[in-house]
């Protein structure tokens, strides 16, 4: 098979999965297993040097990096919409796809891998407690985004198609519960999460990575 997704359970590149999962195409799903540090074998870093998920590999050519692969994956199946082609509302939504990335994404890492940022444990505890603090904030941002795309009668993020901004509201929704906020705490956001959730094709990528949405835990 051609396309091949390298993937880990629960990451941001449950984004692509979905696309590929949606797009109707043939491709060959193979998991990462992070947690056993698969990602630093060297059979891994001969795909991906850097040791990240997710991977791309289509005929035989390897793409890195998520906006990378949804750009790709967006000319690779024009038919799918997965961005808009408007000038405008395409710039908007990679606006907002950048914004997932390398904003909420990178909070999100402070909290769960404060190692990466300072060998100081008394520097890692403050790191996850302050960043915890900042991450309820950009949900209640992506929960504004939830709302002003409703009024607007988009049924997606995006527009009228699934996309990227979709799946990754899920998976960022459920990093928070990960970090021990509670989803219901936003409930026009938590109830647009459960709408993806529900999607066919994102239900098989949930039950393909073995899924719970919701993690939380209360104190």
């Amino acid at each position: 098979m051609s396309l091949q997704l390298y993937f880990a359970p629960g990451a941001c590149s449950f984004v692509p999965h979905t696309l590929l999962e949606i797009s109707g195409a043939a491709f060959e799903p193979t998991m990462v297993k992070l947690h056993k540090g698969e990602q630093n074998e060297a059979a891994y870093h001969a795909i991906n040097p850097r040791g990240q998920v997710p991977v791309l590999v289509d005929d035989g050519q390897v793409i890195t990096q998520i906006v990378a692969i949804v750009l790709y994956l967006d000319q690779k199946f024009p038919a799918a919409g997965f961005l808009p082609t408007d000038a405008v509302a395409r710039a908007k939504a990679l606006e907002t796809l950048m914004w997932m990335n390398n904003t909420v994404h990178t909070t999100f890492a402070h909290i769960v891998m404060p190692h990466k940022f300072s060998d100081q444990p008394d520097v890692q505890a403050q790191l996850k407690t302050y960043n915890t603090g900042l991450y309820r904030g950009l949900l209640s941002e992506l929960q504004t985004l939830v709302v002003t795309a409703q009024a607007a009668g988009q049924t997606w993020l995006s527009g009228a198609h699934f996309g990227p901004l979709d799946g990754y509201a899920l998976t960022l929704t459920r990093w928070g519960t990960l970090a021990g906020i509670d989803p219901q705490a936003y409930p026009s956001l938590w109830a647009f999460v459960l709408h993806v959730a529900a999607h066919p094709a994102v239900a098989r990528v949930i039950e393909r990575e073995r899924l719970q949405l919701n993690l939380y835990k209360p104190a």
